[in-house]
């Protein structure tokens, strides 16, 4: 029986084909819009790292005094100062970690075989390659020895070995950061992550690194952050050693805590910290206070999804709904037309359930129809979002679940659409037809 009203269905469209064709474009170009801004909202919200999100937890630290406050929900600063930093990467705990801090350089290899260029890098430890499941395609981390002398080193990504050497396998080359020369110990994948969930105060949405150093390098040759540096008091800053003695933050600290035990017991060790640093003077606060939020607490606190974006959403959906408006009306005078013949139908034995099925597969076929001129629709949009805004670049892209999504939604909203037509033509009383014949 499906079959036959995929059949009477088919034959409707191409007695009237113009009809037929405005209702696609309408929902075609209605899902398409909704899909495209749907698609950024999904790849914006989407947790980056599922496998772990749960485990992984920015750490904060209330170093302010009583008299000072910061603009966080929780007045707690996003970053950490150097001296906290340093000092909980290097305390005797059994849990992986790693300070992180933004910077850049000129790279270069010293000859006219490339151009030199700027290029955006990260200083973290080690254990962040494991700790963010960064897969090595040839080579590994620096050793823990190179990481405690400062040697420079470097891990690279896959695109940028072939960029510089032109080869994927570039361990134990050099090149050039500035006048530090470095050699490369390790090659990972392109790391492809929708939200820069790592750093959220630099850039949520920019490209992840390509060159990763050893956090210890920072101190050792005195390499300043490209990221955000905040301060709390004024403090005479006139060299980099001062920096790194003060309460400025500029540095963001990861750790994977696998269990609530794990999170109490490094808790624990933080206040116990803090507590032994107030006996030096600092954290001069009554109450001492830190937060440990995992990968998607931390999103929800930087608010990576505002407001503006569900609103656009909604308008799209809105702008759904004025199409899916104007294909009742247009089915309403398709349906209604047929009246004559539907009241033949059921004069011949034909069930108002039977015609009324009949009518929500045609614009359940519509709505397939127009599912798929939608997809289109919105690769053109996000094509043109990706080449508009660089921002967007990683966002503006349609995965599966939305490709999948869009004829679902968009024979939905014509099945929602054309019950009430339906309705109206299944009601159809064959005697007031047949006297017409």
């Amino acid at each position: 029986m499906f079959s036959h009203y995929i059949d009477l269905s088919w034959r409707s469209f191409k007695r009237t084909p113009l009809v037929s064709l405005l209702m696609v474009i309408a929902i075609g170009v209605g899902i398409g819009i909704t899909m495209t801004s749907l698609s950024v909202y999904h790849m914006m919200s989407m947790d980056p790292i599922p496998e772990k999100s749960d485990k992984l937890h920015a750490v904060q630290l209330q170093i302010m005094d009583e008299e000072s406050s910061w603009w966080t929900p929780d007045d707690l600063p996003y970053q950490l100062t150097y001296q906290d930093a340093e000092n909980l990467q290097n305390a005797d705990l059994p849990y992986k970690r790693t300070a992180l801090m933004k910077s850049g350089f000129s790279v270069h290899l010293d000859s006219d075989k490339l151009q030199p260029f700027m290029a955006v890098s990260r200083l973290a430890s080690r254990q962040a390659f494991e700790m963010f499941n960064l897969s090595f395609k040839h080579g590994a981390p620096w050793s823990a020895e190179q990481e405690e002398s400062a040697t420079p080193v470097a891990v690279i990504s896959q695109s940028m070995s072939k960029k510089l050497f032109g080869t994927d396998n570039s361990v134990g080359k050099s090149f050039y950061l500035d006048d530090l020369n470095v050699q490369v110990t390790g090659v990972i994948a392109d790391w492809q992550i929708n939200i820069k969930y790592y750093d959220l105060n630099n850039g949520a949405f920019n490209e992840p690194e390509q060159i990763f150093l050893p956090f210890s390098l920072i101190k050792a040759y005195e390499i300043d952050t490209w990221g955000n540096t905040n301060g709390w008091k004024n403090e005479d800053l006139r060299n980099f050693t001062n920096k790194m003695q003060s309460e400025h933050v500029w540095l963001q600290f990861w750790i994977e805590l696998n269990s609530e035990e794990d999170k109490k017991a490094f808790g624990d060790y933080l206040m116990n910290y803090m507590q032994e640093q107030k006996k030096l003077g600092r954290f001069e606060r009554a109450k001492l206070e830190y937060g440990l939020k995992d990968v998607n607490e931390w999103i929800t606190y930087f608010e990576v999804v505002n407001e503006d974006n569900k609103i656009l959403v909604a308008l799209s959906f809105m702008f759904l709904a004025v199409c899916l408006a104007n294909i009742l009306g247009l089915l309403l005078a398709k349906f209604l037309k047929r009246a004559p013949e539907v009241g033949v139908r059921r004069a011949l034995g034909a069930s108002k359930t039977q015609v009324f099925y009949q009518h929500i597969v045609e614009v359940a076929m519509l709505g397939l129809m127009g599912g798929l001129i939608g997809i289109l629709v919105a690769q053109l949009g996000l094509w043109g979002i990706r080449h508009s805004y660089d921002y967007y670049s990683n966002l503006a892209n349609m995965d599966l679940s939305m490709l999948f999504a869009a004829p679902v939604i968009a024979i939905t909203a014509c099945i929602v659409a054309g019950m009430y037509p339906a309705w109206l033509v299944c009601k159809t009383t064959p005697s007031t037809y047949l006297k017409s014949q």
